[in-house]
């Protein structure tokens, strides 16, 4: 049966990982400056933020998810994060407790590489100033390729042990267009294999954490110049907690993943004045978000918290499916004044088959229902906007 994608938050200690995983999440990591807060692989639901079918039907009214939630059309879908402690320079010979730390990252489908861009921790995760934050991505790489290079001359020729599949070995293989038998394969061979398995089984975001610092910017400019700029988000983790505490205290109003804030200030002056029922800022909080503002909302246009999740889920190709019980109604029951109760997250290329046997496991299918009532073969692919709301006909075909 197929299995949720699973993505690993990676970096040194003091990076941010811990806080940005509760700024993806709902978790209560333990967040600290020192090295090793950390201790203990976590793994924690975070919220993906997708466009949910009910608007492409006009149904948001009736939208209801049972896990997450949606606002006019703008869904927050579960997924599943690992948290690994930090890594330092060593870790694949087991320093810093490394060995293990890589090997918790085994079965992850795609990883966020959360960088200090403020460079004032160095590799050991030590208080500093005027670090060059682009080593910390070269060598954590390095780590990943020298782990899987040492695994793979212990036991010659076998890419198992990390979550792999014979798909992911075949497109590693494709790519390189080797022709070279196994037993012909120089060193030099090995590390190009190795190197493009990486890049196939550990696709990677770089979080660029931490904009909130004076000197990140120069920094972000540099390694965006360095790096593929697809693959780089800039983010601060530390903001968006903040941002999202005071809007839950009543505060302000704040749009996840937007430079969208309203104080009460704002709105009174927008012509409202109850100022939205908000409370008064104090002064200290009232700077706080006055410097986000400027540092952060206006220059970035976000946090960039929700765009690093759903950089990963593009690296990866999910595509989020709806199962419902009736394709016209799109409920799930017999309450057809509720649509769109589920929503799950498939990997690219998946089948619709692939999607019954996640959703229904081993209960037999007789057939498969899209939208309009019309029948879907079990080996059409599912993409966004086709074959992504679908009914299943339980019985003997």
């Amino acid at each position: 049966m197929p299995r949720d994608p699973l993505i690993g938050l990676v970096g040194k200690p003091s990076a941010g990982k811990s806080t940005t995983l509760n700024s993806l999440t709902d978790a209560t990591s333990k967040v600290g400056n020192y090295p090793f807060t950390t201790i203990d692989p976590q793994r924690a639901i975070g919220y993906l933020q997708i466009a949910c079918a009910c608007e492409r039907f006009g149904v948001q009214d009736k939208c209801k998810p049972n896990y997450g939630s949606c606002v006019d059309g703008r869904r927050s879908v579960p997924i599943e994060l690992l948290d690994v402690a930090g890594l330092v320079p060593g870790a694949h010979q087991g320093r810093g407790l490394g060995n293990k730390f890589l090997d918790d990252l085994r079965h992850a489908d795609a990883l966020i590489h959360v960088v200090d861009a403020s460079g004032r921790t160095n590799a050991e995760g030590e208080n500093t100033r005027g670090y060059d934050p682009s080593q910390d991505i070269a060598w954590l790489r390095g780590e990943i390729v020298a782990w899987i290079k040492g695994n793979l001359w212990e036991k010659w020729g076998q890419f198992s042990g990390y979550g792999s599949t014979a798909a992911v070995v075949a497109r590693t293989l494709d790519r390189l267009n080797l022709k070279e038998p196994l037993e012909h394969w120089t060193e030099e061979t090995v590390d190009r294999v190795v190197s493009t398995f990486t890049d196939e089984k550990f696709p990677t975001v770089i979080a660029l954490n931490k904009i909130d610092d004076a000197d990140a910017y120069t920094n972000l400019m540099k390694i965006t110049k360095m790096q593929d700029p697809n693959m780089v988000v800039a983010c601060s983790a530390k903001a968006e907690l903040f941002l999202r505490k005071m809007a839950k205290q009543g505060y302000i109003r704040y749009t996840e993943g937007t430079e969208f804030v309203d104080t009460r200030e704002d709105l009174i002056a927008d012509g409202d004045p109850d100022g939205g029922g908000l409370k008064e800022l104090d002064e200290k909080n009232k700077n706080t978000i006055e410097e986000y503002r400027d540092m952060i909302l206006f220059r970035y246009g976000s946090t960039g918290v929700v765009q690093v999740l759903s950089k990963a889920a593009e690296i990866l190709g999910l595509v989020p499916v709806f199962p419902v019980r009736n394709v016209s109604t799109f409920s799930s029951g017999s309450d057809t004044k509720v649509a769109f109760r589920d929503c799950v997250l498939v990997k690219k290329n998946s089948t619709v088959g692939d999607v019954a046997r996640k959703v229904m496991g081993d209960a037999p299918i007789a057939y498969v229902e899209g939208v309009g009532g019309v029948r879907v073969s079990e080996d059409a692919v599912v993409t966004a906007g086709k074959n992504d709301v679908l009914s299943f006909k339980i019985g003997r075909g």
